[in-house]
């Protein structure tokens, strides 16, 4: 990896990437520094450490902390996260979303500028929300109209710009926008939770103690990085050998090759769904005042992962069953969006191209249909288990950190996709330069 990055700077074009990549990361984390106008801090901070405990950990690690500030950035990129997911059950409902789908780049366009407007949509109903739980709560400096819309402005706004500049890393930078802006976040909040890990567990305690807490930490986080470069790197190739044609006088074609089908087929994207869309309702009930412990306030601490796996409270894990059928389902939603077998079937069908003991078009088709669910399948539980491994933790030793299994598969993934895409530029440019030379 630091070969690749090393080599990369080296290369002017790819060096002006990574720079511009850098300075958006700075913009980033300085603007989770900016207040919001008309709210005390200090009263929102001491009420959110109050709230619920440690359950807004996952929240403070996606937002990078921003959240818990109430900087302009609080939202983050979560009405983002939310829309794409909407967006994408959409195209399924309606016929003409998914017309736009198949039209190609044209239709890739329209459907992220609508994701968009459904974004800062989102973003204005839960500053909206926020605003008026503020001024239920009396953390406004300012209680009249006019602050109320201030706030509301500041932090749809916010999430505003923090899209755009996602979607500017993605086009003049390095990586997927997006995603390196959710990783940056949570890697600004690990520093802090190895202290808070430290102070717990190690500090004032006996060396044998310390030193078990120290190996057991460290084989946690070692073994959670370790499956999940081995979860991204897995895959099934599908053998294909292309039927010898005749062409003039030259016999073409003959050759084998294989289709690679990875093990993890969504990559970060069925965890990052499948945890955002469980901590909307929690962010959005938290600023209304609950006038009992009924029902609607039981399922929330439910969807908490911070109450799974608790012996005290036994009952709160039944959460884990909705997030790991969530963790399926998108990971076969997303894999059917991103794949499909019979335009695959179809194209090696055109080129003379078949699996071995299998006959061409529809029996391909239904081959790789039965391959790729037994696949997604066994990534899905490969991502569950990694996920949860520190939360098990969490709940039976009270390791509470913001980063979690979650975490790491996003900034692993996110780590070894960025690197693949430097290689692949360097590999193109090198291309360039053998042509042009």
């Amino acid at each position: 990896m630091f070969k690749t990055l090393q080599n990369a700077f080296k290369i002017k074009e790819i060096r002006t990437k990574l720079f511009f990549t850098f300075l958006m990361l700075i913009v980033i984390r300085l603007g989770s520094q900016l207040p919001v106008p008309g709210v005390n801090r200090d009263l929102f901070s001491n009420w959110f450490q109050g709230l619920m405990g440690d359950n807004f950990n996952f929240l403070s690690a996606f937002t990078g902390g921003s959240f818990e500030k109430m900087s302009v950035f609080a939202l983050n990129i979560t009405p983002y996260i939310t829309s794409s997911i909407i967006m994408q059950l959409l195209t399924i409902a309606i016929p003409k979303l998914e017309e736009m789908q198949k039209e190609g780049e044209d239709g890739r366009k329209k459907i992220a500028a609508i994701t968009r407007y459904v974004t800062v949509g989102l973003a204005l109903i839960e500053s909206t929300a926020m605003a008026i739980g503020f001024r239920n709560q009396n953390m406004m400096t300012e209680s009249g109209v006019l602050g109320i819309i201030t706030v509301i402005v500041a932090l749809t706004a916010g999430s505003a710009f923090l899209m755009w500049i996602g979607e500017q890393i993605t086009e003049n930078g390095v990586g997927n926008g997006i995603s390196i802006v959710l990783t940056i976040n949570i890697i600004s909040r690990i520093p802090q939770d190895f202290a808070s890990l430290f102070d717990q567990f190690i500090k004032g305690k006996s060396f044998a103690t310390a030193a078990l807490a120290a190996i057991i930490i460290a084989a946690v986080v070692i073994g959670t990085v370790v499956l999940t470069v081995i979860l991204g790197g897995g895959e099934r190739r599908i053998p294909v050998q292309y039927a010898k044609k005749v062409q003039g006088r030259k016999i073409v074609g003959g050759q084998s090759s294989h289709i690679p089908l990875k093990v993890n087929t969504g990559g970060v994207i069925p965890i990052i769904f499948a945890s955002s869309l469980m901590q909307l309702p929690i962010v959005i009930s938290s600023f209304f005042q609950a006038k009992s412990d009924n029902w609607w306030q039981k399922f929330l601490r439910m969807l908490n992962s911070g109450n799974w796996f608790k012996p005290a409270t036994p009952v709160y894990s039944i959460g884990v069953l909705i997030y790991i059928v969530l963790v399926v389902f998108f990971a076969y939603f997303y894999t059917s969006i991103t794949f499909n077998p019979l335009e695959v079937s179809e194209n090696m069908k055109k080129q003379g191209g078949f699996v071995p003991g299998i006959r061409p078009g529809k029996p391909t088709s239904e081959y790789l249909t039965k391959i790729l669910n037994y696949i997604i399948f066994i990534g899905a539980v490969g991502l569950i288990i990694v996920a949860l491994i520190p939360i098990i933790f969490n709940g039976l030793f009270g390791a509470s950190v913001s980063f979690g299994g979650t975490s790491l598969i996003i900034i692993v993934g996110v780590i070894l996709e960025t690197m693949k895409q430097i290689e692949s530029m360097m590999l193109v440019r090198n291309y360039k330069g053998f042509l042009n030379d």
